[in-house]
C-alpha cells in the first residue's frame, strides 16, 4: 500500500491483537475481521523491516454505502470512531468489518466521475426547465396573435349578456362603453350585407362581395371598430383620418385575420380527416388528389405539384381589393355608430343623439412640412369621443406587440418575424414595384440582412419597473414634467365684448393658436398612453423581443410601433435589457462618462477626464435622486433625457454602494 504519512517508522503505531472467539490461522500476520476499514497510516514495508507482531485495534464503525447503512446507525454501539490522541483505533468490542484504504487515484476518478455525472444532470434539468419554460411562452405568443379579435369578440358578447341579464349598462370605461353601444348594431348590418351580397349573382355582385363573407360578422365589427379609434387615436390633425388611409388599414386588419382563421381551421379540419382516414381508409378526395399529382409529374409541371402538395395558402388580395372591402365597412360604421352627451338631470333639454363619425372633404397638405394642399375625403369623429380617448388606450387592441419568444428567422420576403402575423422583411407601404423587385432578389444575396435582422430581434428586452413607477406617478399628477405632456388642455379666449376689429382679428388668432396646442397635446397624450399602456402589459414578464425589419433605404426598425428601444427618452428610458453583464474595471468607467452624456447642456463636450470629474462631483445628486426620484432633489430632471438619465443614476447608485462595483451585473442600454 502506498504511504500516506510521513512519520519516522520509530513513531508508527503498534498494533494488538482484538478480543475474538474465532482462531487465528497458522501464519498469521495479525487477524483481520471479515470486513475492512481504511487505515489512516499506510506505507510500504521495506524487505530488511520485521512484519509488526501485533494487529492493529478498532472500533465498530458505521458499514459502507453498499450496505444496510441504516441499521448501523440505528444501533450506536456498533458506530466505530477512530482515536486520533492515539493514532489507533480502539474497540471495545470486535469489528463485524474493517475496510481496506484504495489509493488516492481511485478516490480522485470516482469524486470526478461524480460531479460529471451530477453536472450532466444538472445541464439536462435545466435545459429540460428551459424548454418547458419556451413551450409554454410559445403557446401563449400564437394564442396572443390568434385569438385577438376573438376574444374582444367573446368580450362584446358577455357584456351584452350581462346588459339583458341585470337591464343595467355595466361600468364601464370610455371606449368600451362606446363600442357596447355600436357593436350589436355595426354587427347586424354587417350580417344583412353579407346575406345580401351573398343573394346576389356573380355579374351583380360588389367587388368586395367574395372578402366579406371570409370572417363572421361579429368579429368584422370588432375589427372595424377597433381600427378606426386606434387610427384616431394616432392621427397627426384634429380627430379625422383620410377615408383611403382607413380603409386600407381596416382592409390589411381583416386580411390578416383572414389568413390566420383559414389556417387555423384548416388544421382542424386537417386533424378531424386524419382521424376519419384512420378509421376508414383513404377518401376519394386523396385518390384524386394522388391521381392529379401522378398526372403533374409525368408531364414535368412541378410547380403545380408543389401547390397541391403543400395546400398552398390564399393568395394576397392586393390594395385595391383591401380598399373597396374597407371602404364598404367604413361606410357601415357611420351609418350605424351614434354618440350622446351626458343626459340632462334636469330633463328639459332634448335628446342630442349624433352620429360617432361622417365623411367630409377637407383641404389639407400631402405630408407634414409640405405647402401643397389638396383636396381629400375624411372620416372626421365627433369632439365627444376625442374627449376621453386620451385616457382610453389601455382597452384598445394593439397589433404587433413585443413578443415573448424569440421571432422566427428571415428566410425570404414574407418569411420571418412574427409566428402568425404577417410580416414582410421590407415597409413597401403597397408599393407592387417594391414588393416584386425584393421577391425577385436571389435568397443568397440577402443571407447578410437576414442575419442582422434576426440579431436585432433575438435581444432580450424587459421594463426597468423602478423607471416605469415613477413615469406612472408623474402621469397620474398631469404630466408636463421630463418631457411629458401636459394633461390639461390650455384654455380657449372669450371673445372681446369690444367691436374693435383689430381686437377681433387678435382675438381670432389666439383661439386658433389655443387649438393648435391643445389639438397637438391630445396627439401626445393618445401616443404617450399607447405607450404606457404596452408598457403595463410588459412589466411582469421576464422579457420579450422586438421583431425587426426595414424600410426602402435599408434601415432597421422595430415591427411594434409604440414602446421600442428607437423612439423617445420616455421608451429608452423605461427598457433595458433583460440579460445583464458584469460591470468590469472599465465598465464602471463608461457608466459615468455614459451618465454625463445624457446629461448634456455642455457636459458631453468635454474631456473624458471632465465627464468624470463632472459626475464624481455630483455623486449626492445622483445617490438622491435614485434614492428618492420624485420628492427629493429632482436633479435628473434637469438632464437633457431625464428619463435614461434617472436610470444610469440607478445603475451608478446601486454599483457604487456595492461591496463590488466591478462585479454588478448591470443592464443598462447605451443608446446612440
Amino acid at each position: 500500500m502506498a504511504a500516506t504519512g510521513s512519520l519516522p517508522l520509530t513513531q508508527y503505531p503498534t498494533y494488538s491483537k482484538p478480543p475474538t472467539s474465532q482462531k487465528p490461522h497458522k501464519k498469521p500476520l495479525f487477524s483481520l475481521p471479515k470486513q475492512t476499514f481504511p487505515l489512516i497510516f499506510s506505507f510500504p514495508f521495506h524487505r530488511s523491516l520485521n512484519y509488526p507482531t501485533k494487529p492493529p485495534r478498532f472500533l465498530p464503525l458505521c458499514d459502507s454505502l453498499q450496505d444496510n447503512i441504516v441499521q448501523n446507525i440505528e444501533n450506536p454501539k456498533k458506530l466505530l470512531l477512530p482515536n486520533a490522541h492515539n493514532r489507533q483505533i480502539l474497540s471495545p468490542e470486535s469489528a463485524p468489518r474493517i475496510f481496506i484504504q484504495d489509493p488516492p487515484w481511485i478516490s480522485a476518478l470516482f469524486w470526478k466521475g461524480l460531479y460529471k455525472m451530477t453536472n450532466q444532470t444538472v445541464k439536462i434539468e435545466h435545459k429540460e426547465i428551459e424548454k418547458r419554460k419556451y413551450n409554454l411562452l410559445r403557446r401563449r405568443q400564437v394564442k396572443e396573435e390568434t385569438e385577438a379579435w376573438e376574444k374582444m369578440v367573446e368580450e362584446y358578447r358577455e357584456l351584452e349578456r350581462e346588459m339583458c341579464e341585470k337591464k343595467l349598462a355595466p361600468n364601464l370605461p370610455y371606449v368600451k362603453g362606446l363600442f357596447l353601444g355600436w357593436f350589436e348594431p355595426l354587427r347586424e348590418a354587417i350580417a344583412k350585407e353579407q346575406k345580401v351580397q351573398k343573394g346576389k349573382s356573380k355579374k351583380l355582385r360588389a367587388a368586395y362581395a367574395p372578402h366579406i363573407e371570409l370572417l363572421p360578422a361579429d368579429k368584422l365589427a370588432v375589427i372595424v371598430m377597433h381600427k378606426m379609434m386606434g387610427l384616431v387615436m394616432g392621427a397627426e390633425e384634429d380627430g379625422y383620418v383620410q377615408v383611403v388611409q382607413a380603409a386600407v388599414h381596416i382592409g390589411v386588419a381583416i386580411e390578416q385575420e383572414v389568413r390566420i382563421h383559414s389556417f387555423l381551421e384548416k388544421t382542424k379540419n386537417y386533424q378531424r380527416k386524419q382521424i376519419v382516414d384512420e378509421v376508414q381508409g383513404a377518401s376519394k378526395e386523396k385518390e384524386i388528389l394522388r391521381k392529379r399529382v401522378n398526372s403533374l409529374i409525368r408531364r414535368r409541371r412541378l410547380t403545380e405539384v408543389q401547390k397541391l402538395v403543400k395546400n398552398e395558402e390564399i393568395k394576397p388580395w392586393g390594395r385595391d381589393a383591401q380598399a373597396k372591402l374597407g371602404s364598404r365597412l367604413l361606410e357601415l360604421l357611420t351609418e350605424t355608430a351614434y354618440v350622446q352627451p351626458p343626459i340632462d338631470q334636469s330633463g328639459d333639454s332634448p335628446l342630442d343623439v349624433r352620429p360617432a363619425f361622417r365623411h367630409k372633404f377637407k383641404t389639407i397638405s400631402r405630408g407634414p412640412g409640405q405647402k401643397i394642399k389638396k383636396r381629400y375625403g375624411v372620416i372626421e369623429c365627433d369632439p365627444l369621443i376625442r374627449s376621453g380617448l386620451d385616457k382610453s388606450a389601455k382597452h384598445m387592441m394593439i397589433p404587433y406587440v413585443p413578443m415573448l419568444v424569440p421571432p422566427k428567422k428571415w428566410k425570404g420576403y414574407d418569411k420571418g418575424g412574427y409566428l402568425f402575423l404577417p410580416s414582410y422583411v421590407m415597409r413597401t407601404h403597397g408599393s407592387r414595384k417594391q414588393q416584386e423587385a425584393l421577391k425577385g432578389v436571389n435568397v443568397k444575396n440577402m443571407r447578410k440582412v437576414f442575419e442582422a435582422l434576426d440579431t436585432l430581434g433575438s435581444t432580450k428586452w424587459r421594463v426597468n419597473n423602478k423607471v416605469l413607477a415613477v413615469v406612472e406617478s408623474i402621469w397620474a399628477s398631469g404630466g408636463n414634467i421630463a418631457g411629458l405632456v401636459d394633461r390639461n388642455d390650455i384654455p380657449i379666449p372669450e371673445k372681446p365684448y369690444s367691436e374693435d376689429s383689430t381686437e377681433i382679428q387678435e382675438w381670432k388668432w389666439s383661439v386658433r393658436k389655443a387649438n393648435k396646442v391643445n389639438r397637438e397635446r391630445h396627439s401626445q397624450r393618445c401616443d404617450t398612453e399607447l405607450k404606457l399602456s404596452v408598457a403595463r402589459k410588459m412589466e411582469n414578464e421576464e422579457g420579450f423581443y422586438y421583431p425587426h425589419n426595414l424600410d426602402f433605404r435599408g434601415r432597421a426598425y422595430p415591427m411594434h410601433p409604440h414602446l421600442n428601444h428607437l423612439s423617445s427618452d420616455l421608451c429608452r428610458g423605461v427598457l433595458e435589457f433583460a440579460e445583464g453583464r458584469p460591470l468590469g474595471r472599465s465598465g464602471l468607467h463608461w457608466l459615468k462618462i455614459h451618465l454625463a452624456n445624457l446629461y448634456a447642456g455642455g457636459v458631453e463636450k468635454l474631456s473624458h477626464d471632465g465627464r468624470l470629474a463632472f459626475v464624481d462631483n455630483h455623486l449626492d445628486e445622483i445617490f438622491d435622486s435614485a434614492e428618492n426620484p420624485i420628492n427629493g432633489n429632482r436633479w435628473w430632471l434637469t438632464a437633457e433625457d431625464p428619463f435614461q438619465c434617472l436610470a444610469a443614476c440607478m445603475n451608478l447608485s446601486e454599483a457604487l454602494k456595492s461591496t463590488s462595483p466591478h462585479s454588478m451585473i448591470s443592464y443598462l442600454p447605451i443608446h446612440q
